[in-house]
């Protein structure tokens, strides 16, 4: 049964601890991509129904530092599918806590693979964009 792209949207919301900071008080990229990772993960196991594994990242793309105490808004979806692996968009925002304007900070695609207990690959639902939304979502996704 097919899912939709807008139903495998997923949203998180982090604030920037100084112990994932470099060294000059922004957010590590590698911290950055671990929870941007992480997100893709959920949105493709929502679709898959079964543990997904990270495969592929594809061009992360650092627009902007992330100043240790802001918040980090990520948006994730599955936009297409295979046999067995899922292609997640994750776009990172950040803001001042005390402010509601987000600036983009990163975006990246990432290939996920569903696997069973054993970890090989097992087939995934593919999805659908039946809306406007979900079309919109499809054809912003290429990283």
């Amino acid at each position: 049964m097919p899912v939709t792209v807008e139903g495998s949207y997923v949203e998180s919301v982090e604030r920037v601890q100084p112990s994932q900071a470099n060294n000059y008080g922004n957010a590590h990229g590698g911290e950055v991509v671990k929870l941007m990772d992480e997100l893709a993960a959920i949105a493709a196991m929502g679709v898959a129904g079964e543990t997904c594994v990270t495969a592929h990242i594809g061009s992360a793309d650092f627009r902007s530092p992330i100043a240790v105490g802001d918040v980090i808004e990520l948006s994730a979806y599955v936009y297409e599918t295979g046999e067995s692996s899922l292609q997640v968009r994750v776009d990172a925002e950040a803001r001042d806590p005390r402010a509601t304007d987000l600036r983009r900070t990163t975006a990246a695609c990432f290939t996920m693979v569903a696997v069973d207990d054993d970890g090989d690959p097992v087939p995934v639902p593919s999805v659908t964009a039946d809306t406007e939304r979900g079309r919109e979502l499809v054809a912003s996704a290429p990283c």
